[in-house]
């Protein structure tokens, strides 16, 4: 997984709550295992009209709004089903944050698991924002994961809030599987010990007991 921290780009606003996973990439794209190439279905049925033309009225067909890294959604991000490739979509495109007003559980955890930030924002603040970055003018956002801090146009700036052990894997650019093998040899270890039934402690990582 891709390190995450910080990041300047344009961001797109997106004000519409219960955005759900099929709305952002549709089910008849779940058919590949690969996470490439699903970037141009990302929002199809918003992005693209019947015959397959782009739908000028959506703000990811508008410039500056295009070349979007960051989103600005609403309440209830990414509700429905639990399909990652949701995200995959999301990171193929080019968008590696997204803020809102809340997030689905699931797919709040994906966003995780993808090298992707999602930010709950004060909803004053959001509000604010999707203002902001609605004029083309003053689109462009800064990220800076490490002192949790969103700056954009004009000298404006918030916070947010994250779990440490989620910011932290974001940082060094590891999932849980990235950071289970980041500790291989002392799993390694203890399993050998523990072959040979001698009493030993267990290994905690993050935090957590892992074995």
């Amino acid at each position: 997984m891709r390190k995450f921290t910080d990041l300047e780009a344009i961001a797109a606003p997106l004000p519409l709550d219960n955005i759900d996973t099929d709305k952002i990439l549709p089910g008849e794209f779940l058919k590949t295992v690969s996470r490439a190439g699903l970037g141009g279905a990302l929002f199809a049925r918003m992005r693209y009209r019947g015959d397959g033309a782009e739908n000028p009225a959506f703000i990811l067909n508008q410039d500056p709004w295009r070349k979007a890294g960051i989103l600005v959604a609403g309440s209830n991000f990414g509700c429905g089903s639990s399909r990652e490739h949701a995200p995959w979509a999301l990171i193929d495109f080019g968008i590696s944050a997204i803020i809102a007003k809340s997030f689905a559980d699931i797919f709040y955890n994906n966003c995780f698991k993808n090298g992707i930030l999602p930010i709950v924002l004060d909803p004053e603040d959001h509000e604010f924002l999707q203002v902001l970055v609605g004029s083309s003018t003053t689109a462009f956002v800064k990220i800076d994961l490490v002192r949790q801090r969103i700056e954009c146009a004009l000298g404006h700036a918030f916070t947010f809030d994250i779990d440490e052990g989620r910011k932290a894997a974001l940082l060094k650019g590891r999932d849980e599987i990235g950071e289970t093998l980041h500790h291989w040899d002392q799993i390694e270890e203890w399993r050998l010990r523990n072959s040979s039934g001698e009493s030993i402690p267990a290994i905690v990582l993050n935090g957590g007991l892992a074995c």
